[in-house]
């Protein structure tokens, strides 16, 4: 049995392996606070939720698959989660039979086998009932394959012949086996057999002809021959043993598979919820493949700063199509870097798919995101900033994909401005021959301003709206670069004086 919720046609894979920037993405998207955010503290839920968003899709079909999967959770969250609780609970259920796991004998292996097909014909039973109870409500294709196959699979004839089964296996009138002689007259070529189930009246019953056996009696206090039969009794229920315990083993791999999956489906629930709760938008994005360089979106906003805070979250508009290379500029905590990182978080839930945090959202799939933001100071002193961003950009094209997305966030600022702007203008030129999609923050106005005035037809400028006023509207609108990044303004909210250090008030 599969769940196929996650893929058309597999199983998700939890051992695929995670980009090797996993760290650095991590630490400058703040992925964890998604993480937890999703999982509500549920371990499950936090690692697939983990695992997926790193591992995204690059099909835009398989994207639009789970996106249908996705609303169907959404529309129908308390069938999900019961889904989700069944097979969390038969899970939980089998490792409280511990006894009899790894025992070497096949009366302890079948005693428990029988113990826990017992209770999974129950979780199966309970399965089957959501599905036929709601299958109507569901309109995605991977619902309705799960739902076609536990109404298919687990049918009223299917539990009674396992019932049947088990009823025999509990061998209530002794276990029937045939051997034969082999060297040494030693036992060989145990079968377990059926015994014959001939329907008699209670007459005859009574007076019928009993066929000739010998009966061997064991003394009390033989406990040689107490021992010698046990053996024999699991020989003869050997392979029935291993057969059920691997039945068993098979049904415990579909409810981990299928508690994997919607683990996946109720972190999103609860995203939702937790979104909903605050009216912060959602949507679901428009993928379009890679070569279609789309890049466009209303009211987009960082979801984890969103989620670290009571009130709602500025959000931004942009239409960045036919664009490769989107350069950031702008007055001092105006909002660029959150900016930044609502674009990497958005492209990864896309792809992973999911909502976004946005009214609306295109853009085309990359192969990977990858993240260049500035790092304190070495403590060590192993080496200079400058060093160290030199060896991380490295790192990075090293690991690059044929189409990545790439976000830089105040790089190569470490040195005076000529020799950063130099260092960085030589590597985004590079960059964009190869066609990689680059957001790129900054406050070198000579790298800023040297790409404006170059016209390029494949590149977009923004910049953090500052009023009159000083006040910051967290804003990104389309502009050429300035050359302050009123830092002045910092100044003046810390210490009430202006640059030249008349004081002045505050803005309000």
């Amino acid at each position: 049995m599969k769940a196929f919720l996650m893929h058309k046609t597999r199983d998700l894979d939890l051992e695929e392996q995670v980009p090797a920037n996993e760290p650095e993405l991590t630490q400058d998207l703040e992925l964890n606070t998604l993480y937890e955010a999703m999982a509500l503290g549920d371990k499950v839920v936090f690692e697939v939720a983990k695992h997926t968003l790193l591992t995204g899709l690059t099909d835009r079909a398989e994207i639009l698959y789970r996106q249908t999967v996705l609303r169907d959770c959404l529309n129908n969250s308390a069938a999900v989660r019961e889904l989700y609780d069944i097979a969390a609970q038969a899970i939980e259920d089998e490792k409280k039979h511990y006894w009899g796991f790894g025992s070497k004998y096949p009366s302890s292996i079948l005693r428990r086998a029988v113990d826990l097909l017992e209770m999974f014909m129950a979780s199966l039973k309970r399965l089957r009932n959501v599905a036929e109870q709601h299958t109507g409500a569901f309109a995605s294709d991977g619902f309705a394959t799960l739902f076609t196959m536990l109404r298919r699979e687990l049918s009223d004839e299917y539990f009674a012949i396992v019932q049947s089964h088990l009823n025999r296996l509990a061998f209530r009138d002794g276990v029937l086996a045939s051997a034969t002689l082999g060297t040494g007259n030693k036992g060989t070529g145990y079968v377990l057999r059926k015994p014959l189930e001939r329907k008699q009246s209670w007459a005859e019953r009574m007076f019928a002809g009993k066929p000739p056996a010998f009966t061997l009696y064991i003394h009390p206090r033989d406990e040689g021959g107490a021992r010698a039969l046990s053996e024999m009794r699991d020989r003869g229920i050997n392979l029935v043993a291993d057969a059920l315990a691997q039945s068993t083993d098979h049904i415990l791999n579909f409810f981990s598979m299928l508690r994997t999956e919607l683990a996946f489906y109720i972190g999103c629930v609860n995203l939702h919820e937790r979104l909903a709760k605050k009216g912060e938008p959602i949507c679901f994005p428009v993928p379009l493949e890679h070569i279609d360089r789309r890049h466009s979106f209303r009211a987009l906003y960082d979801i984890c700063l969103s989620l670290s805070m009571e009130q709602r979250v500025v959000g931004n508009d942009l239409t960045a199509d036919n664009k490769d290379f989107v350069m950031i500029t702008g007055a001092n905590r105006g909002g660029k870097s959150t900016f930044l990182r609502s674009i990497g978080l958005s492209q990864l839930m896309m792809q992973s798919g999911m909502f976004v945090p946005a009214e609306s959202f295109c853009a085309n799939i990359c192969d990977g995101v990858f993240t260049h933001y500035k790092r304190e100071e070495d403590a060590a002193m192993e080496s200079g900033k400058l060093d160290e961003e030199l060896g991380r950009m490295s790192g990075i094209i090293d690991n690059m994909t044929a189409n990545p997305m790439l976000l830089f966030n105040e790089s190569f600022a470490a040195t005076n401005e000529r020799e950063g702007s130099e260092i960085a203008r030589q590597i985004v030129c590079a960059l964009l021959e190869r066609r990689v999609k680059i957001f790129f923050v900054t406050h070198l106005y000579e790298l800023a301003h040297g790409f404006f005035d170059r016209n390029l037809e494949n590149a977009i400028f923004l910049r953090a709206e500052r009023q009159a006023d000083r006040k910051r509207t967290f804003k990104l609108i389309e502009g050429e670069p300035l050359q302050t990044s009123y830092g002045e303004d910092l100044y003046a909210r810390i210490f009430g004086a202006d640059a030249s250090g008349a004081p002045c008030s505050p803005p309000a």
